[in-house]
């Protein structure tokens, strides 16, 4: 219930009384009960829209209605990949009934425990995390009694149904890229091996340069906050600093990538008769940024698809239906023109 235009609190009551129909019957028409007809649905919510009603939904969870309601936890939605999730989860979710809510952690612990006690409190139907790097006890208790997927990063103390992408097999293809080119001194930027996806990118990175029978050169890795542009562009200048600058870099993140062309452009760089640089994601602009970025292409549009099907199955599902899944998606890698052989 709420108020109308004029002040007054709209009760189910109201609208029974407008329409001579019982309580009963409104109540029941506006949770869309098989047994009212449409046509005493269609005129219910008519009136109900027409007078103002919104549902009291916490009233309705006390007395053990469910809620319709999704939390989306994600660090960062600045991050053109974690937007598009979104936006997918919203559309797929919408289309059967569900309502997503966005939280944003910073890739702080202590800002996801606050979210998800807020999304536990408001007893969420189910939940989609890309969980930080040390997600707190209690974060990990809160989840055992929410219906969860992670997405991206996948953490072994908060369960084992997980949507991501091949992180290493990504950065292995990019740097092959490089390697295939001729390159021998090249530099990676990603991020902390303390995150799933940190770890997997630089390792695909490191056996990439063992394949080629190249070995990293001593501070051609810098590891930092995958969420900051400014700390990708930082490193940047600290590779090219280095005595044995590399003739090439593989990036990590979105973000980092995002940094890194802005730091790359402010230095005036040429590329690739200077730098060969391959990035992370394939953001609008990366297209037509410089002479265009060769990139790792991600399927984030499946992903999220896919993430939602799967949550809104296991919300149809009795509790304690939690069997183990993971669902690994590829990239691909999308050759434009900012690498190219290194200069003789």
């Amino acid at each position: 219930m709420t108020g109308g235009s004029s002040g007054k609190v709209i009760t189910t009551r109201d609208i029974a009384e407008r329409l001579q129909l019982s309580v009963s019957t409104v109540g029941r028409a506006l949770a869309d009960d098989r047994r009212i007809s449409d046509e005493t649905k269609f005129r219910v919510r008519q009136a109900a829209a027409e007078m103002g009603y919104v549902a009291n939904r916490a009233a309705r969870m006390m007395r053990g209605a469910s809620s319709n309601v999704v939390g989306l936890v994600i660090p960062d939605i600045r991050n053109s990949f974690y937007s598009t999730v979104a936006h997918e989860l919203s559309k797929n979710l919408g289309a059967q009934g569900f309502q997503l809510i966005l939280a944003e952690t910073d890739d702080k612990r202590m800002v996801e425990l606050r979210h998800l006690r807020e999304m536990s409190a408001s007893r969420v139907a189910g939940l989609i995390i890309v969980p930080t790097a040390r997600p707190h006890g209690e974060s990990v208790r809160l989840l055992e009694a929410i219906p969860h997927v992670q997405l991206l990063r996948g953490r072994s103390s908060l369960g084992a149904q997980w949507f991501g992408v091949d992180d290493y097999a990504a950065l292995r293809m990019a740097t092959a890229h490089l390697v295939k080119l001729g390159h021998s001194q090249i530099g990676y930027v990603g991020g902390p091996t303390e995150l799933s996806t940190g770890a997997e990118r630089l390792r695909g990175f490191c056996d990439a340069l063992k394949d080629g029978r190249l070995q990293v050169a001593d501070g051609h890795i810098e590891l930092v906050p995958p969420s900051s542009a400014e700390s990708g562009g930082q490193a940047l200048r600290r590779l090219l600093d280095t005595r044995a600058a590399p003739s090439a870099v593989a990036l990590g993140s979105v973000q980092i990538t995002r940094g890194v062309l802005d730091e790359l452009h402010r230095m005036d760089v040429n590329v690739p008769k200077d730098l060969s640089v391959v990035g992370f994601g394939d953001e609008p602009g990366f297209s037509w940024w410089g002479p265009g970025l060769t990139t790792i292409g991600l399927p984030i549009q499946e992903m999220a698809t896919g993430c939602a099907l799967w949550l809104l199955r296991r919300l149809a599902t009795e509790p304690g239906n939690d069997n183990a899944y993971a669902s690994v998606s590829p990239g691909s890698l999308i050759v434009r023109s900012s690498t190219a052989p290194p200069a003789s």
